[in-house]
C-alpha cells in the first residue's frame, strides 16, 4: 500500500510563514505552495523550492483568487478569462522561482468553487493545459471530484483526487464549512486513525458518524493549523508504522 501526503505550504503573508514549513517538508511527499494568489512571494517561494529540493519532496502549485485580504478563502465569480489569466500568473510565478512543477491543487474558495462550477473550472483548466504544453508533460490536477475532474478529462489532463485529514465530513461526502461546529479536527492521534482507515478501507467517518467511501491517492493536511506539525508527524509515524508507504504518486 501507497498514498500520498500533501500539505499546503509556502503560505506567507506580508514576509510572515503562517506554518512551520521547515517541519512540515521533513513529513510530507507533496507540497503545495501557495504562489502570489491568496499568500506567497518571490522570497517564499524560492524557500519552498529549496526545501523540496532539500527533502525530496514534489512540488505542486496552490493557486487561488487573488484575494490577499481575505486569505483567498472568500468565493468570487471573475470572468473566466481574468480567471484563467490570474491563474497563469501564479503558475509562472511559481515556475520563475525554480520549481518543477509536478501538479496543480486549487486554495480555499477557489477549490471548492470549480467542485460545481464548470466555468471556474475550465478557466483553471485552461490554464494549466496551456502551460503542460509549455512544459511537453501533462500536469495533474489535484482535487474532489466534480467540475473540475470533468474539466481535466476533457483537456487529457489526469485528475487526482484527495481527502482531508484535518477537516470535518458531512454525512454527504462534503466538507463541513468553516466556523460550523466539526469543521476543523485538530488531535493528532485522531487524524493519525483517519490517515490509517483512509488508506486500509477507503472511508472516512462523518460527523454525524455515518461512514463514507472515499476514493483518494493523496491526504492533505492544512499548514496554517495550530497543531499542523503534530499532526503531520503523527500522521507519518502511524503509516510508516503500518508499513505504508508514502510516496508522492506524480
Amino acid at each position: 500500500m501507497r498514498v500520498d501526503l500533501n500539505a499546503d505550504l509556502g503560505e506567507t503573508v506580508d514576509g510572515m510563514p503562517t506554518a512551520d514549513d521547515e517541519a512540515m517538508f521533513a513529513v510530507v511527499s507533496s507540497a503545495n505552495v501557495a504562489c502570489g494568489g491568496h499568500a506567497g512571494d518571490a522570497v517564499s517561494m524560492r524557500a519552498s523550492v529549496e526545501r523540496a529540493a532539500r527533502f525530496g519532496v514534489a512540488v505542486g502549485a496552490h493557486p487561488s483568487y487573488d484575494d490577499r485580504a481575505n486569505f483567498g478563502r472568500v468565493r468570487r465569480d471573475p470572468a473566466p478569462d481574468d480567471l484563467r489569466a490570474s491563474i497563469a500568473t501564479q503558475l509562472d510565478a511559481l515556475a520563475a522561482a525554480g520549481a518543477d512543477l509536478r501538479y496543480v491543487k486549487p486554495h480555499g474558495a477557489l477549490y471548492h468553487a470549480v467542485i460545481d462550477d464548470a466555468s471556474q473550472a475550465a478557466a483553471v483548466v485552461a490554464a494549466v493545459a496551456d502551460l503542460s504544453a509549455r512544459l511537453g508533460r501533462a500536469l495533474p490536477v489535484l482535487g474532489l471530484a466534480g467540475a473540475i475532474a470533468e474539466a481535466a478529462a476533457a483537456a487529457g489532463l489526469p485528475f487526482v483526487r484527495e481527502a482531508f485529514l484535518d477537516r470535518g465530513y458531512t454525512a454527504h461526502g462534503q466538507l463541513v464549512p468553516r466556523g460550523e461546529p466539526g469543521a476543523l479536527v485538530d488531535d493528532p492521534a485522531r487524524v493519525a486513525e483517519r490517515a490509517l482507515r483512509l488508506v486500509r478501507e477507503g472511508e472516512v467517518v462523518a460527523v454525524d458518524g455515518t461512514r463514507i467511501a472515499v476514493e483518494a491517492a493523496s491526504l492533505c493536511l492544512h499548514g496554517d493549523t495550530p497543531s499542523a506539525v503534530a499532526m503531520a508527524r503523527a500522521v507519518r509515524g502511524a503509516l510508516d508504522a503500518a508499513g505504508i508507504e508514502v510516496r508522492a504518486p506524480w
